[in-house]
């Protein structure tokens, strides 16, 4: 039996940590879905085809990493998928209880899901997409916080919409 994991988030944009977490993941499982939540209450500052792109560009290499969008419930993107088994990062102590909390949200619409966390590495630990979106938006140097294919595109993006 294959072993196939489901990494979900927002992705906005991906960080070098979550690359991170992806790398370390695929070394474990036969298959991991990088799964892009849709996510239009979080207001996202990227749109969800431009997070995919974001995602391949840095996953390209990797041919047992799948990306996809998904706007229902995690739970039942997993059943559809065939997964059992989500893959979580923990950066601080306080997305332990949230992410505790999800957890078993998501056990108790499907009882065959398990979660796995991983902690960031230590110079990926302080990244968050919120902090990365922070700078973008202030105009300030973000290409050491996100994969060099991102970053390019990410300007890209920016210099076609001055």
């Amino acid at each position: 039996m294959r072993k196939l994991a489901i990494y979900p988030g927002t992705f906005d944009p991906i960080t070098n940590g979550h690359l991170d977490i992806i790398k370390r993941s695929v070394e474990i499982f036969d298959k991991v879905i990088v799964a892009i939540a849709k996510s239009n209450a979080k207001n996202p500052m990227f749109s969800l085809e431009q997070r995919k792109e974001m995602l391949c560009l840095s996953t390209n290499t990797m041919p047992n990493v799948e990306v996809e969008g998904f706007e229902n419930l995690l739970a039942d993107f997993a059943k559809q998928k065939g997964a059992k088994m989500l893959i979580r990062g923990l950066r601080a102590v306080s997305d332990f209880e949230y992410e505790l909390q999800m957890g078993y949200a998501n056990a108790s619409l499907n009882a065959n899901l398990e979660t796995i966390y991983f902690m960031p590495t230590l110079q990926n630990a302080f990244i968050s997409s919120s902090v990365v979106r922070s700078i973008i938006e202030h105009n300030g140097e973000f290409g050491h916080l996100v994969p060099k294919s991102v970053y390019g595109y990410i300007q890209m993006l920016r210099e076609t919409h001055r």
